[in-house]
């Protein structure tokens, strides 16, 4: 599994179909890390689109789901691993008797599951509380942290030029994710010389970028310096030089670590030499060059900002307004050089001013850049046109309240 660039011709990616545990996230969205409310049915209607498109333009699709039960189904061995990872996760609890009487049970009877409900309980990870009233007892159930933000499948790993890196999430809502993601990679795809970034490091895919001769790691709310150094250190990342930029945020945003929690929420590569981003964001982006040696080590070279290295390498822009940037324009998926799929973004944007999305302070400059944007929205716009890009619009209008786009929603496997 190799990634050359991000505008090498995708090949292959993995999914994971959101169910019922994004329903716990309608309850509560921002403890989820959601942006705001959206329609269930519509959300997975939406991603089954995105799912098509990407096979009829050619790219071979894994869903989690459907990896992990159709190994468990040909495999005893496998279907016993996916049996202890779930027991590791499922607890009882009340008196102590009736908590190990059901445990018992739960073990014994594990064995008549099919490996569907097995996978659905993983995602879910529930216990159980006993309670009696003296005559019967009774179970009260709850989720530990279901994994509502799973279908955002780019940030537990990231593929470079020479295979995979597996991340570790720096937020508690997500970092058993990689528990399953990691099984699958291990076990289903038996790649077993993954680099795994150790707990000392935060790292997320969303955050790492190949691009031929160079390489693009962004930093801040999510990856660390630290993640990042043992990125750069892996020995999955061959390019020539490394580029860590620095995440930056807009001033009136600075409360918010949502907006540019990844290099892929202001930044995106849409062909070879072409950027689309906020200029603003790129020349406020701090960076730091690492440079490879003649014996293959890395070694810091000197700084500068993300839009000056770029400018070097003599990248062109399309640059992104605020409001353009917020409904995650630059998280589109390049599936090959100059043809992405997109989301909606004009329609993303109305969605978030009529349902109140923004803070006041935010919605006055997206409605006041909003005016002057007349039908020139990305991208549909006459500078992506004038580019050569091509674009295919799958909507994901619901799905981009986890925050998020078509970029965010798939994890590269192979591109040529």
């Amino acid at each position: 599994m190799r990634a050359k660039s991000e505008w090498s011709r995708l090949n292959e990616i993995m999914i994971h179909r959101p169910s019922v545990e994004i329903e716990y996230a309608m309850l509560a969205p921002k403890p989820f890390l959601f942006e705001r409310v959206f329609n269930v049915q519509k959300a997975i209607k939406e991603h089954e689109k995105l799912e098509n498109i990407l096979v009829e333009n050619g790219v071979k699709v894994r869903r989690l789901e459907n990896e992990i039960i159709e190994k468990a189904d040909k495999f005893e061995s496998f279907r016993k691993i996916i049996i202890d990872f779930l027991l590791a996760k499922v607890h009882f609890y009340g008196k102590i008797d009736d908590s190990e009487d059901a445990e018992e049970n739960f073990r014994k009877n594990i064995e008549f599951l099919d490996n569907k409900t097995i996978f659905d309980l993983m995602v879910l990870e529930p216990s159980i509380i006993l309670r009696s009233d003296g005559s019967i007892e009774y179970p009260s159930v709850y989720s530990n942290l279901p994994l509502a933000n799973l279908y955002f499948m780019r940030d537990q790993q990231a593929v470079a030029d020479n295979g995979i890196i597996i991340g570790n999430m720096k937020m508690e809502q997500r970092k058993r994710e990689i528990d399953i993601t990691k099984l699958v990679i291990e076990h289903v795809f038996g790649l077993k010389d993954a680099f795994e970034i150790n707990k000392r490091g935060h790292f997320e895919g969303g955050d790492f970028m190949p691009a031929g001769s160079f390489s693009l790691i962004g930093i801040g709310s999510r990856t660390d310096w630290e993640g990042a150094y043992q990125a750069i250190f892996s020995g999955k990342i061959e390019s020539e030089e490394v580029l860590v930029v620095e995440n930056p945020v807009y001033e009136f945003a600075k409360g918010n670590k949502m907006v540019n929690m990844h290099l892929d929420t202001y930044f995106n590569i849409a062909g070879d030499g072409l950027a689309v981003t906020s200029i603003y964001l790129a020349k406020n982006a701090k960076a730091v060059l690492f440079k490879k040696e003649s014996k293959g080590d890395y070694v810091k070279e000197g700084h500068t900002t993300l839009y000056d290295y770029l400018k070097s390498k003599d990248f062109n822009f399309i640059d992104l307004s605020i409001p353009e940037q917020l409904a995650y324009s630059s998280n589109f998926l390049t599936i090959k050089d100059r043809r992405i799929i997109t989301v909606n973004v004009k329609r993303v944007i109305d969605k978030l001013i009529n349902e109140n999305a923004f803070d006041k302070q935010t919605e006055e400059i997206v409605k006041s850049e909003m005016s002057k944007l007349g039908n020139e929205i990305f991208p549909e716009r006459s500078d992506v046109k004038k580019e050569g890009i091509e674009f295919i619009n799958a909507d994901l209008i619901e799905l981009t309240g986890g925050y998020g786009g078509a970029h965010c929603m798939t994890a590269t496997l192979d591109r040529a």
